[in-house]
């Protein structure tokens, strides 16, 4: 069994700080809405959930380097 560490921080209402081993990310969003999260890999994901087991997600990397 592998041993992991991830905690959560609620910096605002609305807005949490993530951190595991690996990385770091932020969320922005509460309640019904969409939930935006950009995280230290340059991903930025919105999620949504939908009425019954449905859920949306949509994952886009930012460039980086010029």
């Amino acid at each position: 069994m592998a041993v992991t560490f991830r905690k959560s921080f609620r910096i605002l209402p609305g807005v949490r700080l993530n951190i595991n081993r690996r990385s770091w990310s932020v969320t922005l969003g509460q309640g019904k809405g969409p939930k935006h999260t950009l995280n230290s890999a340059g991903h930025r994901t919105t999620s949504m959930n939908l009425p019954g087991p449905f859920g949306y997600r949509k994952r886009t990397t930012s460039r980086r380097g010029g």
